[in-house]
């Protein structure tokens, strides 16, 4: 999901503490993917409740949300709207992919292997009753929602552009080409992460990405930035085949922008010039309110345990913490503004 720049972006390790009384807004539908994508039994099954319903996503956003404020952060979390017509093709070929990697993980599932939790971690899909849930859960908590009429990376985008947030989280790279200028990778990730397919741990801390130093580290503009992500393939477009970030960075570089670099490689790009006004321009909306309110243990209590067995226990002490973690100066969930 997104575009791979990683070959080329100027990455910065930080600590969580560093963020301390950093308002972030946070790509809600990454964070959820990445929750049920991580929060597996071992043979891939998803954690679920006596009904049937997946709940990774719910115990994800609870006790990792609780790490956030515990460490002074005040989240927002903002929602996908309504994508553009052009992400059709890359939405019906995801779905398919999700198909086929769910097939696979039930028969190694079956079989016992050990690829039954990559192929599981590959089916991953947020759906509509997951994100009601995880908005519900989220209000409980008086952590604020925000709908995006369109792209929830580019309202983020907007929104630290606009002052309301210091910086997006998200794994994905977009919010760059969106124009936001600081971007935190590994938020929500944060700590010991088994690597896929290997018996080897590491320790993931977050990372801080800035967009101007990036763009004067690379000597290219804004605009140029873009260019490079549709030559590489972006959620809209298929890139070049054979063009990596290094590769597309070069000829961006002796060109200045994507319609020379296409002229030397004698290629195409469908509505390659739609897709760069879309990052430049996005959908956004500036009618939001940023509130963060009281949490309401007994609300949490009752859609956690009495809905969707999560054991009391563990959320009483998740509850705790984060009533804790509310009470002290300046970190006071009813206190905070944007």
């Amino acid at each position: 999901m997104g575009v791979d720049l990683r070959d080329i972006v100027e990455k910065k390790e930080i600590e969580l503490k560093e963020l301390f009384g950093k308002t972030i807004a946070i790509d809600a539908y990454n964070t959820l993917y990445q929750f049920l994508s991580i929060i597996r039994q071992p043979d891939g099954t998803p954690l679920m409740d006596s009904q049937g319903n997946i709940t990774s996503h719910l115990s994800g956003l609870l006790y990792r949300t609780t790490n956030l404020v515990e460490a002074g952060i005040k989240p927002i979390f903002v929602f996908d709207g309504e994508p553009p017509d052009f992400k059709a093709r890359t939405i019906k070929e995801r779905a398919e992919t999700r198909g086929i990697a769910e097939r696979r993980w039930i028969m190694a599932r079956a079989l016992g292997e050990e690829d039954a939790f990559k192929y599981a971690q590959a089916s991953s899909k947020v759906d509509a009753q997951m994100i009601e849930g995880a908005k519900t859960l989220l209000g409980y908590m008086g952590v604020p929602c925000i709908q995006a009429p369109s792209e929830g990376e580019a309202q983020a985008a907007f929104m630290v552009i606009n002052g309301d947030a210091d910086a997006v989280g998200s794994q994905d790279y977009d919010a760059l080409l969106f124009g936001a200028p600081k971007l935190v990778r590994n938020l929500t990730i944060t700590g010991r992460r088994k690597l896929p397919g290997k018996s080897i741990y590491v320790d993931v801390k977050p990372e801080m990405l800035e967009l101007s130093t990036m763009l004067d580290a690379l000597d290219i503009t804004s605009e140029q930035l873009i260019d490079i992500a549709i030559l590489i393939g972006t959620d809209y477009n298929e890139g070049i085949k054979g063009i990596g970030p290094k590769t597309a960075l070069k000829l961006i570089q002796k060109h200045g922008t994507i319609e020379g670099a296409l002229a030397e490689l004698n290629e195409g790009i469908e509505n390659f010039d739609v897709i760069r006004e879309f990052f430049l321009c996005p959908e956004v909306t500036s009618a939001y309110e940023i509130e963060w309110q009281k949490l309401k243990e007994d609300l949490v209590r009752k859609f956690l345990c009495d809905q969707h067995d999560f054991s009391v226990d563990r959320v009483d002490k998740a509850l705790e913490r984060l009533s804790e973690a509310s009470a002290q100066k300046q970190k006071t969930l009813d206190q905070w503004s944007p």
